[in-house]
């Protein structure tokens, strides 16, 4: 078993082999990936200086949340071209995967 962690001497021989750690007061952490948002809140995050490189050490609460392949900006052209609703202007957008193309779809369907 271990016994009790002495942080003081880690410290020291985590000095000795030219590692320098740094506690760094963070809000919130988001990864950005091509099909989602990682979310990390509270975060802890520690940045370690070791042999010229620098790496980040994370944790905290996880939430993933899937990128939308269209921006509110898209939403509202459509909405403002077409004169139909957010869900109407979405489900379109989800549908044709271009806002020309919803536009003329939401404008097809009306006539």
């Amino acid at each position: 078993m271990l016994g009790k962690i002495n942080q003081k001497a880690i410290e020291k021989a985590m000095k000795k082999m030219g590692i320098k750690t740094e506690e760094i007061d963070v809000d919130e952490v988001i990864f950005k990936c091509k099909d989602k948002d990682i979310i990390v809140s509270n975060p802890v995050v520690s940045r370690v200086v070791m042999g010229g490189n620098e790496t980040f050490q994370v944790s905290g609460d996880v939430s993933e949340v899937p990128k939308e392949e269209f921006s509110m900006e898209d939403v509202k052209i459509v909405m403002e071209q077409t004169g139909c609703s957010e869900e109407e202007a979405r489900n379109a957008l989800k549908e044709t995967k271009d806002i020309a193309a919803a536009i003329l779809k939401i404008k097809n369907s009306n006539v």
